[in-house]
């Protein structure tokens, strides 16, 4: 027994003697009287609070807690060892409920304690609590190092799938502690999971079914208590596969009469093919053969017998349009189906006295009614004569304003005039007869370039009153008009522009009789016409229509030497489309109606034109002809664009058409769509302006009219009268000939800031509307209304899409209030000041190697006319038949190179050209050899000419 009681001791003592080195003397004793005044409470120590696991930031140090009841003394062990007393944090107090003390213990872990400590397993604490019967251990709270990696285990990959099926995108995060938590975003929005996407599958992204709005950039976020990471964006485009629309019905016969064509269309719009899916296999056209009926004109068949006399002295007799019955659409017959005829040979004796007293009372009615009116309007006319007095009794007044006047001319002999031996006849007077008042301003300038018609002629001033004028309340004001002396002018040094030929009554009335003998004025004064006009002689020029896209290139040497002629251009503005369409062939126009002039005018070559068009030109979709106005004002069609021709020639490019011409006249480019896949090309504009009646009001106006230079003039003239402003560049559609209408709504208007009229949000343009507006403007107006003034800003989108074709969106963002505006510019280009150009700086080819061209490539070789490698290599190989006819092949394509490249001026592909000529010239045989190395060194010597200045080559050849 007194070795059992020493054993004991002994471990008390041992046990003692380490608590020594940890706890102060006067612990043990609180701890002994702690004990003696608990005796009674007979618990162990029960945990309140157990330290929890932690992770260390960074470097900021983790703290752990204890709490236990009743203890009466808690101390912390990390990793086997007892964490030293200076190191706990104690609070001590007593339960108010039990009475029994409740203490609490708290320590500081650093982070290099925790990187110092190299174990089996990671750093851990537990408490350890004592009371009077023993002790109680809490769990062990581990500590360790907060980190996230940068790079991610695994990106997402972008896909391309089909609509309806699945994307996954996998994810593996980058390796952290504690692990990090993944999070899907779709264009930086958050992506939740339903019941199509799966988000919660080992951090990848499932979607069932992919639908177009899936499509869209996925990015995968990985994030913990330390830091986030945001993986590589991957790209999902949802594409769908064109499918088929059903086949159209098939179209009438081309021919009316015999074998023909006949087509049907389908359009890959069933489903259309979207982000980049493929569009539909097989032909979108099927032709078939037809055998139209042809028509039978009709034609009449015998008269019948006369009827009997009736008793107003008139039989009849009538035949039938049977010999034979028109047919399939052939003509009826003309004249008359009923005949009658007078049967008065006496049989109607009775009948024909009372005839005549019937006609011998209307006579005498008729007369005095005659007389009565006579008397009536000479004493007005009188009457109206001394109220207003007349300075000129004028009966032109009475007839419309026109009067004859006749002069003789005084020429005197030029030495420059074609046929100068001929002397002019000073006795011959010359009749016109004309308005006294020019209302056409083109007339005047007619009229003042004639100087041998006014120059023997004083300043006239004519003074009108007429009774016709008072009916229309001038009555206070004459009409005054005036006939200014002519100023002596330089031309023309050969004929007359414009007269040749013609009387001057003729050219007077030109714009009355609608004839083109001078350039057609618009009826209306409030649309100027479109024209412009320039002097030329033999060195050439060119004519520009500003802002249009049309020109006119007058090639050197078509006017001969010592001669001059002044050339016009003039866009008609006139609507006369109905007489310039076909309506069988359901034709449009193009681009607008061109005329150039004078009529007598005589050129060595032709003269290169060039009309913009709106047409989206692809092949078997349109067949584009070329129409010239005839004298009697009918169209009449010169060539079909796709034939060859020795009259004219006619390079059809994407914007534009280049027109070779040799006889003046008013020309226009019609098309007759052959397909609902042909296209229109339409410019969309927006302009907005302040509503005038309304001062919280705002218009926008949207205009769609055809893509042609010209077309938008009108927009841009009206919208400046206006005061309107472009919001916009312009944008282009491509309008497709398959019946559908177009469709403008206005979007995203600021619904608290702005309201809009009711039932306008959406307006529509039907497809006879938007196809046949011939060069016309089409135009809808959004009227807006702010709540308050404050609101000076307007931002919303207008969208123009064709129903089952291209949509366009234009933005509008702009300051309502006029100070704030920016304005839009209507045209960006530079010239649109320079009309007319003449001699050499009109042309990119320099005269001298020009010239050196013609006399190269107009001479035959062995191998044939080099003309014809020349327009190969500048691709125009085509109706080559028509460059065959002409005196100087080379100069003709050279003016049709030239036509082409008017706007960018690049030599490189004729200096290109010539090198590749060159080239297969130095291939010839031996035999060739001399011919060879002359044409050879001809072409290089031009190359190499390309480079230097128009001005220095001009000196050097002078």
């Amino acid at each position: 027994m007194m070795g059992q009681f020493s054993g004991v001791c002994y471990r008390s003592l041992v046990i003692l003697l380490f608590l020594g080195l940890q706890f102060p003397a006067t612990a043990a004793r609180g701890s002994r009287s702690d004990a003696l005044q608990h005796g009674t409470s007979g618990t162990l120590p029960h945990f309140l609070q157990e330290p929890d696991d932690a992770y260390i930031i960074k470097s900021n140090p983790i703290k752990l807690k204890c709490r236990a009841r009743p203890a009466l003394q808690i101390f912390f062990k990390c990793n086997g060892e007892w964490v030293h007393q200076s190191q706990h944090q104690s609070q001590e107090h007593t339960d108010q409920g039990t009475g029994l003390k409740i203490r609490e213990v708290m320590i500081n872990v650093s982070r290099q304690q925790v990187e110092d400590f190299h174990g089996p397993e990671d750093y851990w604490c537990l408490c350890v609590a004592w009371s009077h019967l023993g002790t109680s251990k809490s769990r062990k709270a581990t500590v360790r190092i907060a980190y996230l990696r940068k790079n991610f285990e695994q990106d997402p990959q972008g896909r391309e799938v089909p609509i309806k099926g699945m994307i996954v995108l996998h994810c593996r995060p980058p390796e952290g502690v504690p692990v990090a938590e993944v999070e899907w975003l779709k264009n930086e929005e958050p992506v939740g999971s339903d019941g199509n996407i799966d988000t919660r599958a080992d951090h990848n992204l499932i979607i069932q079914k992919a639908r177009l709005s899936d499509s869209g950039n996925y990015t995968c976020l990985a994030s913990n208590i330390v830091a986030k990471r945001r993986s590589l964006t991957a790209t999902v485009v949802v594409f769908v596969n064109g499918g088929w629309s059903l086949w159209t019905d098939w179209s009438a016969c081309n021919v009316r009469c015999g074998r023909g064509v006949q087509k049907r269309s389908r359009t890959c719009t069933n489903p259309a093919p979207l982000n980049g899916g493929t569009f539909c296999e097989g032909m979108s056209v099927q032709k078939s053969t037809c055998n139209a009926l042809c028509p039978v004109d009709g034609g009449w068949g015998e008269w019948t017998d006369w009827t009997v006399c009736s008793v107003e002295c008139a039989r009849q007799r009538s035949r039938e349009c049977t010999a034979p019955e028109p047919k399939h659409g052939g003509r009826l017959c003309d004249g008359a189906a009923l005949g009658t005829d007078n049967c008065t040979g006496g049989l109607c004796t009775q009948s024909l006295e009372v005839s005549s007293d019937v006609a011998l009372y209307s006579g005498l009615a008729a007369g005095v009614v005659t007389v009565v009116v006579l008397i009536v309007a000479v004493t007005l006319y009188r009457r109206n004569q001394s109220e207003y007095g007349v300075d000129v009794i004028d009966s032109s007044a009475l007839t419309g304003g026109f009067q004859s006047f006749s002069f003789k001319t005084a020429c005197q002999g030029n030495p420059l005039l074609i046929n100068s031996s001929q002397q002019p006849d000073l006795t011959v007077s010359r009749t016109y007869t004309s308005p006294i008042c020019f209302q056409d301003s083109m007339d005047k300038e007619l009229i003042s370039q004639e100087p041998s018609l006014f120059d023997p002629l004083p300043d006239l001033k004519v003074k009108v009153h007429s009774s016709f004028m008072v009916s229309l309340g001038v009555s206070e004001r004459g009409a005054e008009y005036h006939i200014q002396k002519a100023h002596p002018q330089t031309f023309p040094r050969g004929l007359a522009p414009d007269y040749s030929g013609v009387g001057l009554e003729g050219t007077l009335r030109g714009r009355r009789e609608k004839t083109l003998l001078g350039p057609l004025a618009p009826s209306t004064p409030s649309m100027p016409p479109l024209r412009t006009a320039g002097v030329f002689g033999h060195a050439g020029g060119r004519l520009v229509v500003p802002n249009t896209g049309v020109s006119l290139l007058v090639p050197h040497g078509g006017i001969a030497v010592d001669t001059t002629w002044e050339m016009y251009m003039v866009i008609n503005q006139e609507d006369s489309s109905s007489s310039t369409l076909s309506e069988e062939r359901q034709e449009v126009l193009l681009s607008p109606e061109v005329t150039y002039g004078p009529l007598g005018l005589d050129l060595s070559c032709p003269v290169a034109m060039t009309i913009a068009h709106c047409a989206e030109v692809a092949a078997d979709n349109w067949s584009i002809r070329l129409k010239r106005q005839t004298r009697d004002n009918k169209w009449e069609e010169v060539m079909s664009v796709e034939e060859e021709s020795t009259s004219c020639y006619c390079l059809l490019e994407a914007q534009c058409c280049h027109l070779l011409l040799e006889h003046p006249g008013r020309y226009a480019l019609v098309g007759e769509p052959l397909s609902q896949e042909a296209v229109k090309r339409l410019r969309l504009a927006v302009f907005g302006s302040a509503d005038n009646t309304n001062p919280l009001g705002y218009s926008l106006r949207v205009y769609c009219v055809d893509d042609t230079p010209y077309a938008f003039q009108e927009v841009a003239s009206a919208e400046r009268v206006k005061g309107g402003c472009l919001l916009e560049e312009p944008k282009t559609l491509l309008f497709r000939g398959n019946s559908l209408s177009l469709q403008l709504s206005i979007q995203d208007v600021p619904q608290f800031l702005w309201s809009i009229k009711p039932f306008t949000t959406c307006q529509e343009f039907s497809f006879s509307q938007v196809w046949a507006s011939n060069q016309h403007p089409l135009q809808c107006a959004f009227s807006l209304e702010r709540y308050s003034p404050a609101s000076s800003q307007l931002s919303c989108k207008i969208s123009v899409r064709q129903v089952k074709g291209q949509e366009q969106i234009l933005q509008v963002y702009t300051s309502v209030v006029e100070s704030e505006k920016e304005v839009v510019p209507f045209f960006t280009q530079s010239d649109c000041t320079i009309t007319s150009q003449m001699g050499s700086r009109a042309f990119k080819i320099p005269l001298s190697i020009r010239q050196r061209i013609c006399a190269t490539f107009d001479t035959a070789n062995a191998k044939g006319k080099d003309w014809q490698l020349l327009a190969q290599k500048l691709c125009i190989d085509r109706n080559l038949c028509y460059f065959a006819r002409q005196e100087s092949p080379s100069a003709v394509i050279l003016s049709l190179w030239e036509a082409q490249h008017q706007d960018t001026g690049d030599l490189d592909s004729l200096a290109s050209a010539l090198e590749e000529i060159g080239k297969v010239h130095s291939t010839h045989s031996t035999s060739n050899k001399t011919s060879t190395q002359t044409t050879t060194g001809t072409t290089t010597r031009t190359t190499a000419t390309l480079g230097r200045s128009t001005e220095e080559l001009d000196a050097e050849f002078t």
